[in-house]
């Protein structure tokens, strides 16, 4: 943060009072949820609900005989499950979009070179939230199932609960896309001066035991989801202390050249 004993607090007199910062917070929700809901109704018109379900359903449709098909148990799972998939892909499709309002509602308390790396964060958060579903999508689910289908007896015929399919793979997408955030975390603790480098260094080998008690936590019990978040976790760890380097640098060398100005 600037020194206000270098110039004047760029900050200094822009508080707001408390029922306009509701107010803002109220603006910044409802654009989030209509930005959902465009992204909801552009998804629902293609490819639909319906090719959403399919399309989530290709893990485990490669594991299952070709005449054989997820079953529906409730009475309305037909209706609620391919809606609750379109609400959870409108939310990923529009996450850029959320993490914004979040970042503008936060923004006027924020000095100019703080403002600099926010939409970068966002960005690299956002994407790396994608490349961690589409980890789950086309590799962690294959071999998953391919694990799982292995175990099962010849005298058994499986035939998995959509609904239960469904909230299963939902809570993976939501694990990995949090478990990828690991370098922004990393970045914004060095950045902030709570560690410092050489500690993350040598936290290495503690994180590496965290990583794998949290995959163990909330992953399915089978080895290979559990490998699949912890190694990820891991590597990404190394990359938030190569980043972390970088970006301390960059964002300390704006704030010394804003507090020059």
């Amino acid at each position: 943060m600037a020194d206000p004993n270098d110039k004047a607090d760029e900050l200094a007199g822009t508080e707001q009072p408390f029922v306009q910062h509701l107010i803002e917070l109220r603006d910044r929700i409802l654009y989030a949820i209509a930005g959902v809901a465009v992204c909801m109704i552009l998804l629902a018109i293609w490819p639909g609900p319906s090719g959403l379900i399919d399309l989530i359903a290709v893990p485990i449709r490669n594991h299952m005989p070709p005449d054989m098909k997820l079953i529906a148990v409730g009475v309305f799972t037909p209706f609620f499950v391919p809606l609750k998939v379109l609400m959870m892909a409108g939310l990923l499709m529009a996450l850029p979009w959320v993490m914004y309002q979040l970042w503008a509602f936060v923004a006027p308390g924020l000095y100019s070179h703080e403002k600099r790396f926010a939409i970068p964060l966002i960005v690299i958060g956002s994407a790396l939230a994608y490349l961690g579903i589409a980890f789950v999508q086309f590799f962690v689910l294959d071999k998953m199932f391919g694990f799982i289908q292995g175990f099962t007896p010849e005298s058994v015929n499986a035939t998995p609960d959509i609904a239960s399919y469904v909230e299963a793979i939902l809570s993976l997408y939501l694990a990995f896309g949090l478990a990828f955030q690991v370098p922004i975390v990393v970045m914004l603790l060095v950045r902030f001066e709570m560690v410092t480098v050489e500690k993350l260094k040598g936290f290495r080998g503690y994180f590496i035991v965290v990583a794998f008690v949290i995959a163990a936590v909330v992953t399915p019990p089978d080895v290979i989801s559990q490998i699949a978040l912890a190694v990820p976790m891991c590597l990404l760890y190394e990359l938030g202390i190569i980043g972390s380097k970088w970006f301390a640098k960059a964002t300390k060398a704006q704030e010394e050249a804003a507090d020059q100005g």
